[in-house]
């Protein structure tokens, strides 16, 4: 039986940031601000566009599937970009990627039809998969290795505030205020409705193109500023000069089972926010769509303390018995917003923000930690996972409108983080018997 004290992490030692590489550092863990304005944009774009383009909530559902489709595409072609050619070339080219895709924004929202759009959101959502696939093992080489998981979920903590902020910049500058009902909307000439669509549609490319811009000074910066060299070629070499490929990676069963983790915990929570808007106008029909983005972006201030509680946390506990408590912690919270009602469920379902803060970052540093040189191509499979961010939003919505209804299309989620409950809590008796 294992001793107390192998239940728990001894305080890491070594350097949380090798000297001289700062300003490399911090700039790297802002790629993690930068994707999630764009991730948590989709949020705010799927109650825009029903109104712009008249979708209903299944269609406006597909934004999430296109978006993650292009992460499951383009995540193992990154690997191989950075196995290649290294990792600051994977993140140039993810930031280039990134920026077309959001100028792509401005003449989508000129001829007004959802498929540029959606093109557009795939073009961003492949820059975000290069940026994904190798900012989060990149992190691992700025320091100690046994400072990881503490490591990332502080990078994390940085995604966590562009969550924060996206959803309130998208009630700013993307909601315009003005809604209207069925019967108003019913009640209106086709020109002064078509008035009213067009400029719906118009309020996305402002804030699309002064993202466009950011990023790409960012990548400019990217390709000046010192960073560490990490080899990415995959090991060593057998007896035929091969390097080992991904049908070794799957062989490791610790990587297999993060990415099944991974696949649930990107459904579940891109499910809580994609819907959380609608959930909230449902419960609380009295909230306008404005007040409903700000309490998105408090679940997401949340999501961001989390993080950095969690960092904190990791210096005396296993990563993965916090894992599974913030998994199963999260299920009690759904099941509260599935039965009860107005404030209370509002208020439950805000809450999992705190709860799923450090869900990712800890899956993705338990599946990454012992592939040495095929961390690149093993983050690949992992970032691929995000998949799950495509398949499962779409089911929800569909089972929002069957007799369950939004609150019962909430089993989505709760079954999802009762598979990550589970991973958390075989991961963390194999750690602690170690």
């Amino acid at each position: 039986m294992a001793s107390d004290k192998s239940r728990t992490q001894p305080p890491p030692r070594g350097p949380f940031i090798h000297p001289g590489y700062g300003a490399g550092f911090m700039l790297v863990v802002s790629l993690f601000f930068i994707w999630a304005i764009a991730n948590n944009f989709n949020d705010i774009l799927i109650r825009q566009f029903q109104k712009a383009l008249a979708l209903d909530r299944a269609e406006a559902g597909l934004i999430q599937f296109v978006y993650y489709i292009g992460y499951f595409t383009m995540a193992l072609p990154a690997g191989l970009v950075m196995r290649r050619f290294g990792y600051r070339a994977g993140i140039i080219t993810g930031l280039l990627l990134y920026a077309a895709g959001a100028l792509l924004f401005w003449p989508a929202a000129e001829v007004r039809l959802y498929l540029p759009f959606l093109a557009a959101l795939y073009i961003i959502a492949c820059g975000a998969a290069f940026l994904e696939t190798a900012a989060n093992p990149y992190v691992v080489a700025f320091g100690d290795p046994g400072r990881a998981s503490q490591r990332l979920n502080f990078a994390h903590a940085f995604n966590g505030l562009g969550s924060v902020l996206a959803p309130a910049l998208g009630g700013i500058f993307i909601f315009s205020g003005i809604e209207h009902g069925h019967a108003a909307l019913a009640s209106m000439s086709p020109a002064d409705l078509e008035a009213y669509r067009a400029a719906e549609a118009q309020m996305v490319q402002m804030p699309y193109l002064i993202l466009a811009i950011v990023v790409a000074l960012v990548a400019l910066a990217v390709a000046f500023v010192p960073l560490p060299t990490v080899d990415t070629s995959g090991g060593a070499a057998d007896a035929d000069g091969k390097r080992p490929g991904l049908a070794s990676l799957l062989r490791q069963r610790g990587l297999t089972r993060a990415v099944v983790a991974q696949f649930f915990y990107i459904g579940a929570q891109v499910s809580l926010w994609s819907f959380f808007v609608d959930f909230v106008k449902e419960t609380a029909p009295a909230v306008s769509e404005k007040h409903a983005a700000f309490l998105l972006s408090g679940s997401l201030v949340l999501f961001m303390l989390g993080r950095f509680i969690g960092a904190a946390l990791m210096t005396r506990f296993l990563p993965a018995r916090l894992l599974a408590i913030a998994a199963a912690s999260t299920i009690a919270l759904i099941t509260l917003a599935a039965f009860l009602s107005g404030t209370a469920a509002v208020a439950a379902l805000t809450l999992t923000g705190l709860t799923t803060s450090i869900i990712f970052p800890t899956i993705f540093s338990l599946g990454v930690r012992d592939l040495g040189p095929r961390a690149s191509l093993g983050a690949s499979l992992l970032i691929m996972s995000i998949v799950g961010g495509a398949i499962l939003p779409p089911l929800m919505g569909l089972l929002s409108q069957t007799a369950l209804g939004l609150r019962g299309s909430l089993l989505v989620p709760a079954i999802s983080c009762a598979i990550i409950a589970l991973y958390g809590w075989r991961q963390a008796t194999r750690d602690a018997a170690i």
